[in-house]
């Protein structure tokens, strides 16, 4: 199986039990923001510890940076703390798995920005292996019980959070691919690693300054739940460095895709840990995802 693969699996796995973490501290401990900071908070420094070790062991130094790579980290650096604040605020509205079914419309979001904006080239395949697991998103979208039209689920707070969150993912994806692809180097690794410390470096120091000035004792308050919120930044440093690897390697459509298998965890924590009941819509959903995802290991 290639790495990119293997990376893509890993860093839903780990994106997973961070956002079950953010739904705990949302919901008892830390606002939106603040859960949301926690991330940044602890994933920057042992970003930059990562990133250090694996520049002395391999002889290293550190690239120049052009304003291009900026330019795209940053703009990639924002869209995900948009797209975390969306998804930390839908758990208030919604449970864990609804959440993030919402959240994975980041796939064929990401699809039509990469090819829109940087260009990606996505085969025919390719296409239908996204649409058919946008198909199983949507399956996993409406939650049971629903009564209403499907107009008002669609303009429903909760959905409009989670369209958003994925719209956000999506450039900041796409955005990261494109960043790590100005440094010149062949060695994915390091394009990755570098691209991940000069990211969460500036979201920590963006969101703690944000907190200061529009929500002031949050800063205080997430070094007061360092217990749980350090592990909420040392899973999102080891995501973020798993989906970082696989976007160097991979247009960031497939790599979305892939990472499609996050909905499938989900749906696992929600039974194991949350203790939410799974319906028949939502088995026939991971199905297609399922689907979606195969398709892509065997094509590609």
């Amino acid at each position: 199986m290639e790495l990119w693969i293997v990376a893509s699996v890993a860093a839903a796995l780990f994106q997973t039990v961070r956002f079950m973490l953010q739904k705990v501290l949302s919901m008892d401990v830390l606002t939106t923001a603040g859960s949301t900071f926690s991330r940044f908070a602890y994933a920057a420094p042992a970003a930059a510890l990562v990133t250090a070790l694996y520049l002395w062991h391999q002889d290293l130094s550190f690239p120049a940076l052009d304003l291009s790579f900026w330019g795209f980290a940053w703009l990639g650096a924002i869209s995900q703390i948009l797209a975390t604040v969306c998804v930390v605020a839908l758990f208030r509205q919604r449970n864990f798995a609804v959440g993030i079914t919402f959240k994975k419309t980041e796939v064929i979001q990401t699809a039509i920005v990469g090819a829109l904006l940087f260009g990606d080239a996505v085969s025919f395949v390719g296409w239908i292996a996204i649409l058919i697991g946008l198909f199983g998103v949507l399956l996993l979208s409406r939650a049971p019980g629903l009564d209403h039209g499907v107009w008002k689920s669609l303009t429903s707070r909760a959905t409009l959070l989670g369209l958003t969150s994925g719209f956000f993912f999506a450039f900041s994806g796409t955005s990261y691919r494109a960043a790590s692809l100005t440094i010149d180097s062949e060695d994915a690794v390091y394009r990755a690693l570098i691209t991940l410390a000069c990211v969460t470096a500036s979201q920590f120091i963006g969101m703690a300054l944000w907190l200061r000035w529009r929500e002031p004792g949050q800063v205080t308050a997430v070094w007061r739940a360092r217990r749980v919120a350090v592990w909420v930044g040392l899973t999102s440093m080891a995501g973020s460095a798993g989906w970082f690897l696989a976007f160097t390697l991979q247009t960031a459509a497939y790599v979305q895709a892939v990472g499609q298998i996050e909905l499938i965890f989900s749906l696992m924590a929600s039974v194991l840990f949350f203790k939410e009941r799974i319906t028949a819509r939502e088995l026939i959903g991971i199905g297609f995802l399922a689907l979606s995802i195969l398709t892509f290991v065997l094509v590609i």
